[in-house]
């Protein structure tokens, strides 16, 4: 077991060279996947590290359920400095479980007060400047027409003087719009659809899910805090390339973002993806007046980001090696010093 067992609490730091290269040079969606699953990755391991030093110093307090043979003087011997580090651990893992409980319960609770908040409020499947497909009429001798798409998430307008506008996921894979008056005021027509693609790219996307799962792995270990921070930033990056592929105009959306940003008031559901919640606001900015960017993902553009994504892949492996030499290594000795 020895010292693999603590490898995985330092190795996040490895991501962070990833963390700050992928938000800029790769694809928002490449970088938002790629890089909640590799904070996921690691925050598991340290977790379950921190679980297996927690054996050792729980089998040490006097009547806990473990069996006697867990307090063995060979089973310590496995853990560095156990008389130190296994009852550390107990009380790391309680603020871990605390830490991730409290954004889970967070999070259920903004989503379901907005949600009661709106009530029984009308919501429009589209605002008047997004509409559109027009109809075509179907003769006898046609082939049926291919199933309609799913209708895309509705939009809801507040009667509020605050600027806003935030995408609200809904409890079975459904989900709102949410935008007040006071920020439709402030835009063009050309830039109120941009806003509505951009959020509506939130819910058929799911970027909530990633936005949840990131929070929870920088509650998890405060190394992963700066991946959070990064899907975040290429949560949105993600879309605002869909809402520039809707509007078919990049300039109209940067234009959108910019305007936004200006007026914007705090969100009534902090924590959900909004249009000008997260920055930094000039980064996407600038981003949607270059090119399109690439969805290659291999080979990298550039050898730094080569060198990264090396460095990020080489360190979830140790990390995952680590916590899984440890386990079993733990397993062995509590078998061997357990009676039968």
């Amino acid at each position: 077991m020895g010292v693999f067992v603590v490898l995985p609490l330092v190795l996040p730091l490895t991501a962070w060279p990833m963390s700050r290269l992928a938000e800029r040079r790769l694809h928002p969606r490449t970088a938002t996947v790629l890089l909640t699953a590799v904070g996921a990755i690691l925050a598991v391991c340290s977790t379950l590290c921190l679980a297996l030093l927690g054996v050792v110093g729980t089998a040490q307090l006097p009547g806990n359920p473990l069996p006697d043979g867990w307090a063995a003087p060979e089973v310590r011997a496995a853990v560095p400095y156990d008389e130190n580090v296994g009852f550390a651990a107990i009380g790391v893992l309680a603020l871990v479980a605390a830490a991730c409980g409290h954004t889970l319960w967070r999070h259920y609770r903004v989503r379901n007060g907005a949600w009661r908040a709106l009530g029984d409020l009308p919501a429009e499947p589209a605002p008047a400047t997004i509409t559109a497909t027009p109809a075509t009429s179907v003769t006898a001798t046609e082939p049926p027409a291919p199933p309609a798409p799913p209708a895309p998430p509705a939009l809801t307008v507040l009667p509020d003087e605050v600027p806003y506008a935030y995408a609200l996921p809904g409890r079975a894979g459904s989900g709102r719009v949410v935008v007040s008056d006071a920020m439709l005021a402030g835009l063009g027509a050309p830039e109120r659809r941009a806003l509505v693609a951009h959020e509506r790219a939130h819910l058929t996307g799911r970027h909530h899910r990633y936005l949840l799962a990131s929070r929870l792995t920088a509650s998890a270990n405060p190394f992963l805090r700066p991946l959070w921070t990064a899907v975040a930033f290429s949560a949105e990056r993600w879309a605002d390339e869909e809402a520039a592929r809707e509007v078919g105009d990049r300039r109209v959306v940067a234009t959108a973002v910019g305007k936004a940003a200006l007026i914007s008031g705090p969100s009534p559901a902090p924590g959900i993806a909004g249009f000008a919640a997260v920055g930094p606001v000039p980064r996407r900015i600038a981003a949607l007046l270059g090119p399109v960017p690439s969805a290659r993902l291999w080979p990298p553009a550039d050898g730094s980001l080569y060198a990264a994504a090396l460095i990020a892949a080489a360190g979830t492996a140790a990390s995952a090696l680590s916590s899984l030499n440890a386990a079993v290594a733990l397993f062995v000795v509590l078998k061997a010093a357990t009676p039968l």
